[in-house]
């Protein structure tokens, strides 16, 4: 497959998997001291990877959990900081300046801190509590924080679901290695058919959200300068359908929550109006080995793996690195 090293990327996708033993025993210390909240802070795609625990929590728990940028806390600050705050920060370089700047804010207010990224002599886990290094460049995080926050809600008896999952992530390498060979071929018509295409409209909902507007705006408009909208599948009605036209390509994120029928609905009305719709649907997937409740839960991560696909064939037919940038880390700002 076209710029897909297996070996790396199973290193890196069991690397997150194995943070597993550390991560309970840190909570073994951390919670014996009482939690009175979850912030989970990050900017840009780690932002935005950050909804889906957001979301299984308020679904799930009592306990306050808030997915929040990081620039802007330390702007305009929250009230739920004390010292009984868990402050989670991510970052694969582990250098990203806002995220630097709220784990200094946060951890002045007392809170504690943990990070996840792939340099243990980075700024961000340096500046922690507590760093769980997996190997460079492991991405996503989703697996870190199911492990992180689905324990937290196992241990409040709020998740019974928590040991499943966590057993089944085990599998997860073999699991995307495989969904990464079945998307290639959707992967090159895609990029074929939208060569030139320079407007996309994303729609995704539930714990698919986060990714659908971690992919519109980190990789369509940052990485291939493409302009586009995202909208969330149950707000498409309220106003973003009237963009809207019989050529307009839309691209669909589906999982397999609660939430699909939101999503199928918005697609349903979107092949009404334009013959240009891409679904990519984790239901198509084998995901060997995961139980329908896990499969839900691991969907932010599986289309990371298909959209991947879709990204480096992209990156092939508009002749436009991944890695190309005009101002992000380039200008001062």
């Amino acid at each position: 497959m076209l710029g897909f090293n297996e070996s790396e990327f199973r290193t890196q996708i069991a690397s997150a998997v194995a943070l597993r033993p550390e991560i309970e025993a840190h909570l073994d210390t951390l919670l014996s001291t009482g939690i009175d909240n979850v912030l989970l802070i990050g900017s840009g795609g780690t932002y935005a990877q950050m909804w889906p625990y957001e979301f299984l929590a308020r679904r799930t728990s009592t306990l306050p959990v808030q997915a929040l940028i990081a620039a802007e806390l330390v702007e305009t600050g929250n009230a739920l900081i004390t010292e009984r705050t868990l402050a989670v920060f991510t970052s694969v370089s582990g250098t990203t300046d806002d995220v630097v700047r709220a784990i200094d804010y946060v951890a002045a207010r007392g809170a504690q801190t943990v990070s996840f990224t792939g340099h243990a002599d980075s700024p961000i886990a340096e500046k922690v509590d507590k760093a769980f290094i997996s190997e460079p460049k492991t991405w996503p995080f989703d697996m870190q924080m199911l492990l992180l926050v689905g324990n937290i809600l196992h241990r409040r008896g709020e998740f019974a679901h928590y040991p499943v999952l966590a057993d089944e992530l085990r599998q997860l390498p073999d699991a995307l290695v495989a969904a990464a060979q079945q998307a290639e071929a959707q992967a090159i018509d895609f990029a074929e058919k939208h060569k030139d295409t320079d407007y996309h409209f994303l729609i995704g909902g539930g714990p698919l959200w986060g990714f659908t507007y971690l992919y519109s705006m980190c990789i369509l408009e940052e990485m291939q300068w493409l302009k586009t909208t995202r909208v969330h599948s149950a707000e498409f009605f309220h106003g973003s359908l009237e963009l809207l036209e019989e050529d307009t390509s839309v691209i669909i994120f589906q999982g397999e929550d609660d939430t699909r029928p939101l999503t199928d609905r918005a697609e349903d009305f979107a092949k009404r109006i334009t013959s240009n719709v891409s679904v990519f649907d984790t239901r198509n997937y084998e995901l060997a080995g995961f139980s329908a409740e896990s499969r839900a839960l691991i969907a932010p991560i599986v289309l990371d793996t298909v959209m991947g696909r879709v990204s480096k064939h992209l990156e092939r037919v508009r002749e436009h690195s991944l890695d190309l940038r005009r101002y992000y880390r380039v200008m001062e700002y």
